[in-house]
């Protein structure tokens, strides 16, 4: 028998996602939690391996369990109860046993925050890059545009990411949207790379700034080397807004 969870965590304190000897993550203290509730081991897979940093509003995770607890309700209070404050379960409930949160993912929606403003803000440090400066934010938008669609995204994943059997994705959006100092990035596509999204959003800004055109970025694509980028956005900026499937995976 298997659980699905929907999870938001502030990811500041964490060695994000996944099991890491250095330090908590949010699998760690969503496995103990569970353990404790179900009096059982239990390992939890996620939809994605957020980075140390990063954000979820909308993480998808998986758990099976040896019995399927009568009031879920309840399970989940008592989970949250056990967990950091900084980590919640929003959602509990049965899902048949051959679903995979990862593989079974269809798309991935994340958003990247940058503070717009000569200070900084003390309720966005944690969740937004604070950059004050020129951005030319229509040529940050041409530069979005550039990366809708399949692409080859070699060039823009970290230089230590584990070996992938492709490195090409689909991008069904990608676009920035302003809301008062807050510039917003959202993308959505299929999976991504080991820091994509953050640095798309590096090579952006040098776009704003006039570094690059926004017109380079097809000629990027193409040439497959992580050092024609720019660099690797702060990852406090980054949330891993939702996960989408086909259609739920019922019990």
């Amino acid at each position: 028998m298997q659980l699905r969870l929907v999870v938001q965590y502030d990811g500041t304190a964490f060695e994000g996602w996944q099991l890491q000897p250095r330090g908590p993550t949010i699998q760690g203290e969503l496995e103990r939690a569970l353990a404790v509730v179900l009096r059982e081991a239990v390992r939890v897979r996620g939809a994605g391996r957020t980075d140390a940093g990063v954000h979820a509003a909308g993480q998808v995770a998986a758990v099976r369990v040896a019995r399927l607890p009568a009031d879920l309700d309840r399970l989940r209070t008592s989970v949250n109860a056990l967990l950091p404050e900084t980590i919640v379960v929003t959602e509990i409930e049965p899902v048949a046993d051959a679903f995979d949160p990862r593989r079974d993912a269809r798309r991935r929606c994340y958003a990247y925050r940058i503070w717009r403003a000569p200070a900084p803000s003390p309720f966005w440090r944690r969740y937004a890059w604070h950059l004050w400066g020129p951005l030319d934010v229509d040529a940050m938008q041409a530069g979005a545009a550039a990366v809708v669609g399949e692409h080859d995204f070699r060039a823009l994943r970290a230089r230590d990411a584990e070996p992938v059997r492709s490195t090409v994705r689909h991008v069904y959006e990608s676009r920035f949207e302003t809301r008062g100092a807050l510039l917003v990035y959202r993308i959505e596509a299929n999976a991504f790379l080991k820091h994509m999204v953050r640095t798309l959003m590096g090579t952006f800004v040098e776009i704003g700034r006039g570094q690059r055109s926004a017109a380079s970025v097809p000629a990027l694509l193409a040439t497959g080397d992580r050092r024609e980028a720019g660099a690797t956005a702060p990852a406090h900026g980054l949330v891993l807004e939702s996960v989408r499937y086909d259609e739920p995976s019922s019990a």
